[in-house]
């Protein structure tokens, strides 16, 4: 889910922090650009590891800056194709489900990566399975007895696999015009999306294959008793 990736740059240690021990005033300003922002194919940086070269200050003119070129490992968040890890549903609409894991939200499960066969219920604002069902239509899953179905509801802990990563770079650029009238922009895509499932046995909310863990440990002391 984390690791560490080499990066190359050159930071600007302000006036204000000559009297802080350099090393220490060099990973404050990369923190400070770094923390929270997507590297493209890297992933979303999370802090500074360790700085493995650090070159020797100088001054550029106009600004009393000391500039470092530096050499650091950051620590990233990019979990690998079929990891499993977990995360709690965010929200839910048709299209599936979106995922959070506190520091990062752009987490989706598509409807296509949900056990089959489930229904997203517009009441309730939440998909649900219904297990060993021989509905094949969303209408005929809807109609089944509330009872029987097995929600996904929001706050609630998956264990999910990641299927696919996705990065974007849409650069904002000059606004298109056409016959001279200002077109608006397309929403922004968010830079780093991570597509999971949970359509295996064992994947999904954590509760139901705890509860049916110990209901099948219930049973087995059942028969040994």
């Amino acid at each position: 889910m984390f690791s560490l990736s080499i990066i190359k740059d050159t930071v600007a240690v302000q006036p204000s922090q000559f009297g802080t021990p350099a090393d220490e005033a060099i990973i404050a300003e990369i923190n400070k650009k770094y923390a929270n922002r997507v590297l493209h194919d890297i992933g979303l940086c999370i802090t500074v590891f360790d700085l493995s070269q650090v070159g020797e200050g100088k001054v550029r003119y106009g600004d009393g800056c000391l500039w470092y070129k530096v050499v650091f490992r950051m620590v990233v968040f990019r979990p690998f194709t079929s990891e499993v890890i977990l995360a709690k549903v965010k929200s839910s609409d048709e299209d599936g489900i979106r995922l959070t894991m506190g520091f990062f939200d752009d987490m989706y499960i598509p409807a296509v990566y949900l056990p089959q066969p489930s229904a997203f219920d517009p009441n309730e604002r939440a998909h649900f399975w219904l297990p060993d069902s021989e509905a094949s239509t969303s209408q005929q899953l809807l109609d089944s007895p509330v009872a029987e179905r097995m929600y996904i509801d929001q706050g609630e802990v998956l264990r999910v696999r990641v299927e696919a990563e996705d990065f974007y770079d849409d650069e904002p650029g000059p606004p298109k015009m056409a016959e001279g009238v200002k077109v608006l922009r397309e929403p922004k895509r968010a830079p780093y999306n991570i597509i999971c499932s949970i359509a295996e046995q064992g994947l999904g909310p954590v509760a139901w294959w705890s509860n049916a863990q110990q209901v099948e440990e219930d049973d087995d002391a059942m028969d040994q008793g």
